[in-house]
Formats: structure tokens, sequence, C-alpha cells
């Protein structure tokens, strides 16, 4: 497949994601789940580093990938499941998600010295507007899942996933994509799995959905999408990589149309097209003056 399709293939496999945790979370409760996860995606990634001819980092170079894995897998999808195992609907989970690319621009111009034009800026603030319209109708402002605690949640995993994403272009773009990924999953596996010991029962009701959304975030999320990310974030500008999230939420709306039955209105359809303005106008090619070399 060319290059030119990997942003997209990103977005699909990704918007996937929501999908499978809907099929996952009635039945296992959410680090527990994640901490699964990630030690099988870890330990398939981990034999295939061994097979290849263990390229592993060195000491320094496996801490960084240890953090990067703890905030963009850890800290962002065990605050967010969290949240949503305890009430706070998943539209505006989303939507606070969906300020991941205005923080990470920010992030990246202040940290790895990434020059924001304004077209960028104007980019990032559509597809904002556009991610609003997409999830609006599914807001339920009176649920009362939407307190303090799980607000603060969502609020966490949109910052700790932007923090991470900086990271990983800053301290991790030069190590083996295939050890540096399963270092990640070893550093996240060990934050959710001690949220798990002092939060969760462990408690697991088998069911063929369970079995098939672990088979399917284990291996086209944790391991496909995830090595993909990894490699768009090392080759592009992170904030422009970043605007790619604004799609997700449109994507997965059609996703759950197609196999739940929910509903997408034309508010809804007119807010996926502006994401993908927004987007369009935050990676076009431009001049960027740039301080980063990798």
């Amino acid at each position: 497949m060319p290059v030119r399709y990997f942003p997209a293939l990103f977005v699909v496999l990704w918007a996937t994601g929501f999908i499978g945790a809907r099929y996952a979370m009635p039945y296992m409760e959410p680090f527990y789940f994640l901490t699964i996860r990630f030690l099988i995606a870890g330990a398939i990634l981990g034999l295939w580093v061994v097979l290849d001819g263990n390229h592993w980092p060195n000491r320094r170079g496996a801490m960084h990938a240890i953090i990067a894995g703890c905030l963009i897998h850890g800290a962002y999808l065990g605050a967010a499941f969290w949240a949503i195992h305890n009430g706070l609907p998943a539209g505006m989970s989303a939507l606070v998600v969906g300020l991941q690319p205005l923080i990470t621009a920010l992030i990246a111009g202040l940290v790895l010295g990434e020059t924001i034009q304004p077209r960028h800026w104007a980019g990032l603030a559509v597809g904002c507007i556009g991610v609003a319209m997409v999830l609006w109708p599914k807001l339920v402002i009176s649920a009362g899942g939407i307190t303090p605690a799980t607000v603060s949640a969502a609020i966490f995993s949109v910052v700790a996933i932007s923090i991470g994403t900086v990271w990983q272009k800053r301290f991790v773009g030069t190590i083996d994509l295939k050890a540096g990924t399963t270092l990640q999953y070893l550093g996240a596996a060990v934050l959710t799995g001690i949220c798990s010991l002092l939060l969760e029962t462990h408690t697991i009701v088998w069911s063929g959905e369970l079995i098939f959304a672990m088979f399917w975030l284990v291996f086209v999320l944790s391991i496909g999408a995830v090595l993909l990310l990894m490699l768009l974030i090392n080759q592009g500008a992170v904030s422009k990589v970043a605007s790619l999230f604004y799609l997700v939420p449109g994507v997965t709306a059609l996703m759950a149309y197609a196999l739940f039955g929910e509903t997408l209105t034309p508010f809804q359809l007119v807010g996926m097209v502006i994401a993908s303005l927004g987007v369009a106008l935050s990676t076009g090619q431009r001049r960027v003056a740039s301080s980063i070399s990798q």
C-alpha cells in the first residue's frame, strides 16, 4: 500500500477501537481488560523483536519508551475507559478527547519547535468545530455520570496522550519501532495493572463479544494501528499527525450506524465534512521552519 494512504488507514483502524470497547466493557472491567490486552500485544511484539535480531534500545532509550507507553496507552486509555465505565457519556468523553490536536500542537510548538502557521491553527479550530457537531446530538448533559471525577478523568486522558505523542517524537523516534512499542506496552501494563489491583474485582463474564473484542483490539489496534501511529509520528510533524484524530469520531459514528443502528443526523454529516476540511487545512503542504531532525 502506498505511504500516502497510511493516514486514512490509521483513522479507520483507530476508529474501530471505540467499537471494540463497546463490545468488551459490559463483560470486563476496564483496567483489567487493558492490562491483559497490553500484555498479550507486548508478548507478541517482543517475540517478533527477538526473532528479528533483538534490536533493543539502551537503558535510557528503554525508559523513554516506557514513559511514552504509560502516557499514550496506559494513562490515556485507562482514564478514558474508567470515565465511561463510571457513567460519563461516550459522546462527552470523545468531545473532550477531540481537544487533543489543539493541545498537541501547542505542546509541539513549545517543546519541539514546530512552527504552527495561521493556516494550521485555522485547520485545528475548524476540525474542533466539526467534531463538536458530530458528537453534540449524542451528548446527554443531564446524565448522572457527568461528575467532577469523570470529567477530570477525561481531561486527564487527553492531556496524557498529547504529552505522550510529543514525548514519542522527541525521545523515542530513533528506537526500533517494534522494540519501542513492546516497551511501551510493558509500561502501560504496569500502570493499568496497579490501577486494576487497587480499584477492581477482576470479574470476567465470558462471551463471544468479549473474545472477539480482545482479539480485534490486540491485533488490529494494539499492533496494527499503534505501529502505524508510531510510524506516522516518527516521519511527520506531531501536530499534523494529531489532527488526524479529528476524523475518528465521524468514522466511529458511521461504524456505529452500520453495526448498532445508531442514527446519523444531517447536522452530524455536515460536522464530518467540516472536520475533514479542518484536517485538510492542518495537514496540507506548507513551508515549516522546524528545528526537528529525525
